[in-house]
């Protein structure tokens, strides 16, 4: 029963980082393929991870499981962090949104 949730997980995080490379193909802009294309790999990540802290646990390998936890962790702050600061220098190096309906970025810079 636990190998077919691994197994699950696994398929998920897969899943989720083909996804992911779609979305760099399929979206428009830098944006939008930012969003589409972070938020899947950083689930991807995640159901991986934790497929691997399963494994960990159930053959008795706690220092295994307690680093892959904390790689999860480190993994949600760097790649919020990171695509946030990818978008803001795109958006100040003039890269503007195709189909944007208000800009609140441009308020604040004047």
């Amino acid at each position: 029963m636990i190998e077919l949730l691994i197994y699950v997980f696994i398929s998920m995080g897969l899943l989720f980082h083909v996804i992911g490379a779609l979305a760099l193909h399929r979206f428009f802009d830098p944006y939008t393929r930012l969003h589409g294309s972070t938020l899947c790999t950083t689930f991807g990540s995640i159901f991986l991870a934790l497929a691997a802290i399963i494994y960990a646990l159930q053959t008795g390998l706690f220092p295994i499981a307690l680093h892959v936890f904390l790689a999860i962790v480190f993994l949600m702050v760097t790649n919020a962090t990171g695509a946030h600061a990818i978008a803001r220098g795109a958006y100040l190096h003039g890269i503007k949104p195709k189909r944007l309906a208000v800009d609140e970025l441009a308020k604040v810079r004047k």
